[in-house]
């Protein structure tokens, strides 16, 4: 997200003008003029947006640095530069996505319950993960067991995985018309997927990687190699600077399955182990940090009940961006006297503050991105 739609930028002596606060979310090259980008990307290593999902969105990972550079060495023209992209969503409405790969036992339940999917996998490779459970303790080779299995899934041809697809969608549809429970195959979300992306090997995805719910202000942090998609509701969404996205379904924009097989971790884990909490700070009795364990950014939520009529927004070692979502403030700085709504977005420099009026007796809800040294 780029020009706040209020106007544009006042660009003074290589520093943003108080004039222009409100105008700017992210430092994004694609939505940036050249002078307004080169001062965000010197002061903001982090790209910070209101994410709303309608239709879900690819199956996909994002390289760690060392990646990332061979891939832009390689292949420029879809990985157009040489940064790492971890990322981080807070839900603002419940928010369901996939993370992760899920317990080793789920995926073989799905193998059992499943025959499209077990077919689709294969026998071989199939019985080898099946084999894995009974001894958890040998980890490389339970994760060897578990990328053979989803890389022969993902790597099947398009005719055996439009097949299998169609029998097993045939099957659930005719299951819920007769009212039979579906939830043993994921029923609800395997048909709303199939119908946004009809025969995609995304599809079936939902049997390998943990789905998970967040309820409005928790998160969730994807680090380097880390297969997840987001597929329904609004979240405020934080990562570091880059275009770097591996895909691999549930999209038709460029697809790299043998690059997204070979790079990730393969870790398995429960859903609840995906949630990120965040920590209070104690200064602030009304803010959490959500810290993530990357130096690109950090994001603070702010939430000031109508009770306390003034909020005094600290200073910080770096810039940062803040974003309200909720209820209405004023505030005077240099030049400008300020009057926020939701959707406002203020852009502070390093080391100042500034005071936040509570204009209706609301609760105020923001966020703001940084970056703590």
């Amino acid at each position: 997200m780029g020009a706040h739609p209020k106007g544009d930028a006042i660009i003074t002596d290589n520093k943003i003008d108080h004039k222009t606060l409100g105008k700017w979310i992210a430092a994004h090259p694609e939505c940036l003029g050249t002078k307004v980008r080169e001062i965000f990307q010197n002061q903001l290593p982090f790209l910070f947006k209101v994410l709303s999902v309608r239709l879900a969105l690819s199956i996909q990972a994002h390289p760690d640095k060392a990646l990332a550079k061979r891939l832009h060495t390689q292949y420029p023209q879809h990985y157009p530069d040489d940064n790492h992209k971890p990322e981080m969503a807070i839900a603002l409405t419940p928010f369901r996505g996939l993370c992760g790969f899920r317990p080793i036992p789920e995926v073989v339940g799905f193998l059992k319950a499943v025959p499209e999917f077990y077919t689709l996998i294969g026998k071989e490779a199939a019985e080898k993960l099946e084999a894995s459970v009974t001894r958890p303790s040998d980890d490389v080779e339970v994760r060897k067991a578990l990328q053979t299995c989803f890389t022969s899934m993902m790597q099947s041809n398009k005719k055996d995985c439009a097949e299998q697809l169609n029998l097993l969608v045939q099957r659930v549809s005719q299951q819920s018309k007769s009212g039979e429970d579906i939830s043993s195959c994921l029923g609800d979300l395997l048909l709303t997927l199939h119908s946004q992306f009809p025969g995609d090997i995304g599809c079936f995805a939902i049997y390998f990687l943990n789905v998970l719910t967040l309820q409005p202000g928790e998160a969730m942090f994807l680090g380097a190699n880390e297969p997840h998609a987001y597929l329904e509701g609004d979240c405020i969404e934080c990562m570091a600077c880059s275009d770097n996205t591996v895909r691999a379904g549930l999209t038709p924009k460029f697809i790299d399955v043998q690059t997204l097989c070979e790079m990730l971790t393969y870790t398995a884990a429960p859903a609840s182990t995906k949630l990120f909490p965040p920590t209070p700070i104690s200064e602030d009795p009304y803010a959490l940090l959500f810290n993530p364990p990357v130096p690109d950014f950090s994001v603070i939520k702010i939430e000031v009940p109508p009770s306390v009529s003034q909020y005094h927004v600290a200073a910080l070692d770096s810039a940062s961006i803040l974003l309200l979502v909720r209820g209405e403030a004023t505030s005077h700085v240099p030049y400008a006297s300020l009057h926020l709504t939701p959707g406002s977005v203020l852009f502070i420099s390093a080391n100042e503050s500034l005071i936040l009026h509570n204009s209706n007796s609301q609760t105020l809800l923001l966020f703001r991105a940084c970056c703590l040294l």
